[in-house]
């Protein structure tokens, strides 16, 4: 089945909003097997409006829309769909009664006059209800096409999605579909590409799609099949042959597990309490790893040392190291994770010194230069990458080397 997204409002295509709806809607069309050919932005105009529906319900069996549901006069999509589809439009009473709910939870005085607009729906249309918003989701369904039309506000769409959408296009499907996710870090898009060519390039049924992310790769193994048990059984040698060949590159095979959450699941697993030192980082690290729930069983302390001084008070980083090598080196990065384990008595630490320019680099160090660092078991393990971008980008990826260096040294030694 062919599927299609239109995303409505002239605020998208000016960019004062980022289109985060298209791509959550995509990976879940994805994962329900839905074949993507077109993604469409058009602004709050009836007439051309009218001409991206009639073109997508043309060309593609499921058409959904997102945005332009709202109860301002160019809150169009609502409208223009039951138009092109030929539905007429009428005041549906349960709706009328969730809008009258929604505003009396939210302690409003009284209920703007226009808001009764979005309590009028498509006669025969499958209403959906919104617990977070006023703009009902509907389902136009006509000649073997059928329209979804989503809330454009994330808040309220994704869980309208995930709860009553998602299962709706399950049910159109013949077969049932399963993926699984396998997530790897340490090793690039092209090396992950020529250890897995043979398994791409074969690929029929379970299929292997690739997903580059700042310094991870994720895979994503999709079978199709009669039932669950025979589409995860075809999923599973792939997997395991992926794992193979890639080894501890593998950091998770779950979907919603990151790579902080792998780290801190092995330093759980193995009864170990983390520290951080940061200087170019700036305490991203420390961010990305207290983002994870029950972090304070291992996260004892972090630091950001980003002058000398900073380093030397708080680290016990030699003055004569920073002298004789500077900030950004080897040596400092390896006093850094030192002083960090010694400085709270934690079991282990890593730590981040580098040049995220835009200044600050000269030829022998130039911007991009980073140094991470991991004490773990009396051993101090140093690693020197220089990356290219722009400040965040280098930073970010520094991050990412750094949380693998963690996983990584725990792998070796446990």
């Amino acid at each position: 089945m062919v599927c299609e997204l239109i995303s409505v409002g002239t605020e998208l295509l000016l960019g004062n909003i980022v289109n985060t709806n298209t791509q959550f809607l995509a990976e879940k069309c994805a994962l329900l097997g839905l074949s993507m050919y077109h993604q469409v932005t058009v602004g709050d105009n009836r007439e051309r409006l009218t001409q991206v529906i009639r073109t997508a319900l043309d060309r593609s069996d499921i058409v959904i829309l997102t945005g332009g549901l709202g109860p301002t006069e160019d809150d169009l999509t609502k409208e223009v769909c039951a138009e092109v589809m030929g539905f007429s439009l009428a005041e549906d009473p349960h709706t009328r009664q969730m809008i009258e709910s929604y505003f009396k939870n939210n302690i409003y005085k009284e209920i703007p006059d226009n808001n009764w607009k979005q309590a009028i729906v498509p006669q025969g249309a499958i209403v959906l209800d919104n617990h977070n918003g006023t703009a009902p989701g509907l389902i136009l369904e006509k000649d073997n096409k059928t329209a979804i039309l989503l809330p454009g506000p994330p808040n309220e769409l994704i869980p309208l999605f995930n709860e009553q959408v998602y299962p709706y296009l399950e049910k159109l499907r013949p077969e049932v579909i399963r993926s699984q996710m396998v997530k790897v870090c340490g090793i690039g898009e092209s090396q992950v590409e020529d250890k897995l060519l043979d398994l791409i390039d074969s690929q029929t049924n379970p299929t292997i799609a690739t997903y580059a992310k700042t310094g991870e790769v994720h895979l994503r193994i999709t079978a199709s099949a009669a039932t669950t048990e025979e589409a995860d059984s075809m999923i599973k040698p792939v997997v395991k042959e992926i794992k193979k060949r890639l080894g501890d590159a593998v950091y998770s095979t779950k979907e919603n597990e990151s790579l902080e959450m792998a780290v801190v699941r092995l330093l759980k697993k193995n009864g170990l309490t983390v520290t951080t030192a940061e200087s170019c980082t700036g305490g991203m690290l420390a961010a990305r790893l207290v983002n994870v729930p029950g972090v304070s069983d291992v996260y004892r302390e972090g630091y950001i040392t980003y002058s000398n001084k900073a380093k030397r008070r708080l680290l016990d980083v030699n003055k004569s190291t920073l002298k004789k090598y500077g900030a950004v080196s080897e040596q400092t990065a390896r006093e850094m994770a030192i002083g960090g384990v010694f400085a709270n008595g934690a079991d282990v630490c890593v730590a981040t010194t580098g040049i995220a320019g835009p200044d600050g680099g000269t030829e022998e160090k130039p911007v991009g230069l980073v140094y991470i660092s991991c004490y773990l078991k009396d051993k101090v393990t140093v690693e020197r990458f220089q990356f290219k971008g722009n400040r965040e980008k280098i930073r970010e990826q520094t991050v990412v080397k750094a949380l693998d260096l963690l996983r990584r040294s725990i792998l070796k030694n446990y």
